[in-house]
């Protein structure tokens, strides 16, 4: 490869060559001097390297590294003259640290040589020019730029690489392909500007906001989640808002969940919760609510006060803050019926009622809903709640448009139906018409949930006139004890139907829809309440009468 006189790569190794030459003259430090001499070696070898790629010395970060040596080898140069006199006007502790100096520049110098030749940037342009090879080739050029150069550079790197990021999600999973997140876990780790770190956390939260990037996230373990746990910590607000976001993807796993509770973390994010900004708020509340969701960490939150930090953000927090919180109380709740009891004593139930009613989604009041259920299992508190209107709030979600709303409200309605003064009530407030059409829903959830609150009120005389009037009542819980119908306790539909059996005309129905053939196989699963049932419809000789083949 030719080389003008005025070639950078040239002007470089012009330089080397000289420095070389000089060292073995030198009379002071010669050891650090004789390292010195290696690490030149290294960068001879690299810069014979980097030569053979298509784009040196031309592309802008082979300029940058080889401007940069320049001014290295030049100092260098100048350094090893002085250390060449048996007196040294500086003074030997100033001069061993302007060589020690210089040995470290070139050991930055040998890594940037390094990237460089292995991150690809140097080698041609793809020929196709489609967008997603530029995307690719931005990608791989900023993150070699964050590996190397000054810290100027990897800060206006950071930039770029966020506005590239932030354009698209395809952008993000290129990025992710190119190797992105390692090398902004080592900066986040490293000595970098504040500036900087806050600036990764932002492009790390990015990356966090898409699925395919949080198991690369999660698989950068405990380094990452440290640091991060840092900034929630002492960070900026913005920067703690950012770090929380990330730390949502991160704490889906249960060894990250259990590292934040015993690192502090929990209290950390209190903290936030309590004095935070609104949205950093919410994004605490949302990591708090995943760490609730494993029982490793309910002992830190219960050691923390959590529960009225958590009620108090439930009362007065955004929307989302709300939610969250909610969601994260619902997690807590598990069996702790002492825990249910101070939830509803320190206003759990007013901020509840506070936030169904408020709501400006019906799809933020699956948490909501849930609660609800919880709080309902303990009764004392489930005769407050329905005595707050709870009845006409549940029955009014059971035919929305959301299915985990429907899934819950059903096991709420469940919950709820603890007396027969309140099955009565959620009957005659008209529960059971869409119960019934959710015997016929897709997911399985839905079904069986909607089964298990339809054989708790059908208990009750009313309910059952109620029941009859519904056409495909009976049906749709006779096709529930299809034995085909997999990951679906058919105990629920044989508790209903077996509330209807002394009606001549449900027998019929029953029988006519085919339960004596599913019962049959049911009672040699032996499945709770199939064989009562199977007697009773046999009664008078109907089996054989009735019964299909």
């Amino acid at each position: 490869m030719k080389i003008s006189e005025n070639d950078p790569l040239n002007s470089a190794n012009d330089l080397l060559e000289a420095l070389l030459d000089t060292i073995p003259h030198v009379h002071n430090f010669k050891g650090k001097w004789s390292l010195i001499g290696t690490k030149l070696t290294d960068l001879k070898s690299q810069l014979a390297d980097l030569a053979d790629f298509p784009l040196f010395p031309t592309h802008p970060l082979s300029l940058d590294l080889l401007h940069s040596l320049s001014d290295t080898l030049s100092a260098a140069l100048s350094l090893s003259t002085t250390c060449q006199s048996p007196t040294l006007p500086e003074g030997k502790l100033r001069t061993q640290n302007d060589v020690d100096s210089v040995s470290a520049r070139l050991d930055r110098h040998v890594s940037d040589a390094e990237v460089l030749i292995k991150s690809g940037v140097l080698q041609n342009a793809a020929v196709s020019g489609s967008k997603r090879e530029s995307v690719r080739a931005e990608a791989r050029n900023l993150i070699t730029r964050l590996q190397i150069g000054t810290a100027e550079s990897k800060n206006s790197a950071v930039d770029s690489l966020l506005g590239l990021l932030q354009e698209d999600d395809k952008n993000v999973l290129i990025a992710v392909a190119q190797g992105v997140v390692p090398v902004l876990v080592r900066l986040l780790d490293s000595s970098s500007s504040s500036e900087i770190k806050e600036k990764t956390v932002t492009v790390i939260a990015r990356v966090s906001t898409v699925d395919s990037g949080k198991h690369v996230l999660i698989a950068e373990g405990l380094l990452l989640l440290n640091n991060l746990l840092r900034v929630v910590e002492s960070g900026n607000g913005f920067a703690k808002q950012n770090a929380c976001i990330a730390l949502q993807a991160l704490s889906i796993s249960r060894d990250n969940a259990r590292a934040i509770g015993t690192r502090g973390g929990i209290s950390s994010l209190l903290s936030i919760c309590q004095a935070g900004t609104p949205s950093s708020q919410a994004a605490a509340a949302a990591v708090l609510r995943n760490l609730a969701a494993f029982a490793q960490t309910r002992d830190n939150f219960l050691e923390e006060n959590a529960v009225a930090v958590l009620l108090s953000l439930a009362a007065s927090g955004t929307t989302a803050a709300q939610e969250n919180a909610i969601g994260c109380l619902c997690n807590l709740l598990s069996d702790f019926n002492d825990l249910k009891l101070s939830i509803a004593r320190e206003g759990g139930i007013r901020s509840l009622i506070s936030f169904w009613d408020s709501v400006p989604n019906v799809s933020s009041l699956e948490v909501a809903v849930d609660l609800l259920k919880n709080l309902s299992s303990c009764p004392q508190i489930a005769e407050v709640l329905v005595s707050e209107g709870f009845i006409n709030r549940i029955v009014s979600v059971l035919s929305c448009g959301v299915l985990g709303v429907r899934i819950s409200a059903a096991k709420a309605v469940y919950e709820l139906g603890f007396t027969a003064k309140t099955r009565k009530e959620l009957g005659e407030c008209g529960a059971i018409p869409p119960l019934v059409r959710m015997m016929e829903g897709k997911a399985v959830e839905e079904r069986e949930s909607a089964a298990k609150a339809l054989s708790m009120l059908v208990v009750c005389a009313s309910n059952q006139r109620i029941f009859r009037k519904e056409e495909r009542g009976i049906i749709s819980a006779v096709q529930l004890l299809d034995p085909m119908t997999k990951k679906l306790d058919k105990k629920y539909p044989a508790s209903v139907l077996a509330s209807l059996v002394h009606s001549k005309k449900c027998r019929k129905q029953m029988i006519t829809a085919g339960a004596c053939g599913h019962l049959q196989k049911l009672v040699e699963m032996e499945v709770e309440g199939a064989k009562k049932l199977s007697e009773n419809l046999g009664r008078g000789k109907i089996w054989g009468v009735f019964a299909r083949p």
